[in-house]
């Protein structure tokens, strides 16, 4: 039921959706329950619906790289990271990232969301989350049987069940999962309360985006564009790469009247009547507003557009997470199906017809997850907290307008919060040490999530096809890289602690010549990866402190212009934010529609 461009061209619609990614298929499917509005998706890559390579699990980052899957952007050379360029892969093709991500999913913490509240959203809080939240999830709970083996206490949850996103554990859990959980708690850290449910601090497995009747990805293609693609008033168009946004003349404000966009190397446009809603991500939506004339008009001039609403906030307040993995070599006596196991030729074969009977590797996933607040990971927290707030309160006036107020929140959260994150993953996925033949390895990912450092991104060029320049700014501020480097410690030091003691043999990474916090720090630098995660670059904050959206997700000095998607959240969380775009998607709809009420 996708469209061609004869469905499109010279037609009007009441919504245009430009991104058919999480957020965008999301928005598209709920306007488009009132069968008497029209609403156009655009999307730059195909649809690639149906795809194995997409619907297996466990194919984790076999999709970057590859064009077909998957937009392979890059940062500038960061300064801060031995003058290294790093990778910021997005999901090309319908479904976005939540068609090549690693099927994660994980809740903030109530405060984190409550937090946007502060900042001066009405209405963006943690009881608005939960009830939109649950709009999308189709949670299947595991039998009594599962959850008893495996220490699941799924009963105290609340969570969606009629949603359209299929929500589950996976097929197999191996036993080696439960004994590094073990190992979390035996060093300092406790059974999370109700991590699906505002408490995520401790330690718990996580559900994935699974469908357990098919052991397949679970995404916003399969919950959203499929079971909806035969509306006749939803038209779907793909390869179709939005340009800009374009005003009405003669009005006052910026009126979207239409959408310039590419296809089939032709340049088109198309109508909206009533709003144009961006969801192109936070790596293109502050582009397209760039290119559409919305911005810093400074830095406008620079690529030769010209100013249509003077907007200074856009494509800055960008933040990021960042992972590192520690490696550990397993005993060769120890039982652990480990997905280095894929890497011999036939035994990937055979988990590959295992995964069609339900079985095997391919029917694993990463559900081991811990989230700490800095003094459990390290004796040193009130000396970083403190330096921290000094700092702070040193350079208060220099900062930017509403940089501040963040900082005010991440302090809190540096002594309260729990942005030390800690994923189990079953394989080595580490460096700068290669595997060694016939070995497994358990790695931890050590992952960054509240942090201070802040970037940009820019559009360099009033050609579309060209990326804008992606500026995250890495260790600007030092705290980052301190609260890294204990984190860091912690997790080496699990090795010394039962079971995991009794189960590995050796570090593989970093490895014996990492011994001091500036080795540590070295190390970090070369082997450091994102987490594609990116936010802020449309931050929703008062228009004063940097906001390029305000509460309505409605662009500042614009009248029917939106932007939905990840790009507007203006203070990082403690989670993956899959389930937050969908929370994002799911209040905007509501939004747009005129039926949204506080809680």
């Amino acid at each position: 039921m996708l469209a061609t461009i004869d469905d499109i061209k010279d037609k009007s619609f009441d919504y245009i959706v430009c991104g058919g990614g999480t957020a965008g298929l999301t928005v598209a499917a709920r306007l488009s329950q009132d069968p008497n509005t029209t609403v156009l998706v655009l999307e730059a890559g195909a649809a690639n619906v149906g795809d194995m390579a997409i619907l297996r699990p466990a194919s984790y980052g076999s999709h970057f790289g590859n064009p077909a899957y998957a937009w392979d952007h890059n940062t500038v050379k960061q300064k801060l990271t031995a003058d290294s360029s790093h990778l910021w892969a997005r999901g090309k093709g319908l479904g976005g990232s939540s068609g090549i991500n690693y099927l994660c999913w994980i809740k903030p913490p109530a405060e984190d969301i409550d937090d946007l509240e502060r900042l001066g959203n009405p209405g963006w809080n943690w009881n608005n989350f939960e009830k939109y939240i649950q709009r999308t999830e189709g949670f299947v709970p595991p039998s009594e049987d599962v959850q008893l083996r495996k220490g699941l206490k799924v009963d105290t949850w609340n969570m969606g069940v009629e949603g359209p996103l299929s929500i589950a554990y996976p097929g197999t859990i191996d036993d080696g999962e439960q004994k590094v959980q073990e190992t979390l708690i035996n060093a300092g850290l406790s059974a999370a309360p109700r991590p699906m449910n505002g408490q995520p601090q401790g330690t718990y497995f996580a559900p994935l985006t699974y469908d357990p009747k098919t052991h397949t990805r679970s995404y916003s293609a399969t919950a959203f564009y499929l079971p909806n693609q035969d509306r006749p008033n939803l038209t779907v168009l793909v390869k179709a790469h939005v340009n800009r946004v374009i005003p009405a003349d003669n009005q006052s404000g910026f009126v979207a009247e239409s959408v310039e966009f590419k296809h089939e190397d032709e340049t088109y446009r198309v109508r909206a009547k009533k709003e144009v809603i961006l969801s192109t991500g936070a790596l293109k939506s502050p582009q397209v507003l760039e290119l559409s004339g919305i911005g810093n008009p400074n830095l406008l001039r620079k690529i030769g557009v010209p100013t249509k609403v003077d907007l200074p906030g856009v494509g800055t307040n960008v933040q990021e997470h960042m992972i590192v993995g520690v490696s550990f070599e397993l005993k060769d006596d120890v039982k652990f199906d480990t997905l280095d196991l894929l890497g011999d030729p036939d035994v990937a074969a055979k988990h590959l017809e295992l995964h069609s009977a339900g079985e095997g590797l391919f029917t694993t996933g990463i559900i081991g997850f811990a989230f700490a607040s800095l003094d459990k990971v390290t004796p040193r927290a009130n000396e970083i907290i403190q330096a921290t707030e000094a700092k702070v309160m040193m350079n208060a006036n220099s900062y930017p307008p509403g940089l501040l107020e963040q900082y005010k929140i991440s302090l809190e959260r540096l002594k309260n919060g729990v942005g030390c994150e800690f994923i189990t993953f079953p394989g080595l996925n580490s460096g700068p040490n290669p595997p060694e033949k016939g070995k497994r390895y358990i790695s931890f990912f050590v992952a960054m999530n509240h942090t201070f450092s802040r970037g940009t991104i820019h559009a360099t060029s009033k050609d579309p096809s060209v990326d804008p320049e992606f500026d995250p700014r890495y260790f600007d501020e030092e705290v980052d890289l301190q609260v890294w480097v204990e984190m860091v410690k912690f997790c080496r030091n699990l090795r010394n602690i039962s079971p995991l003691k009794d189960m590995t043999t050796k570090e593989h990474n970093p490895g014996p010549n990492v011994q001091t916090d500036e080795q540590i720090v070295d190390w970090i630098k070369k082997v450091m990866s994102t987490t594609w995660h990116t936010a802020g670059s449309c931050s929703m904050l008062p228009k004063a402190n940097g906001g390029v959206v305000d509460p309505e997700l409605q662009v500042y000095g614009t009248k029917n212009l939106r932007v939905v998607d990840l790009s507007v959240l203006p203070l990082h969380i403690a989670a993956h934010p899959q389930s937050t775009v969908y929370a994002i998607a799911e209040q905007g709809a509501d939004i747009i529609k005129g039926k949204f009420q506080r809680l």
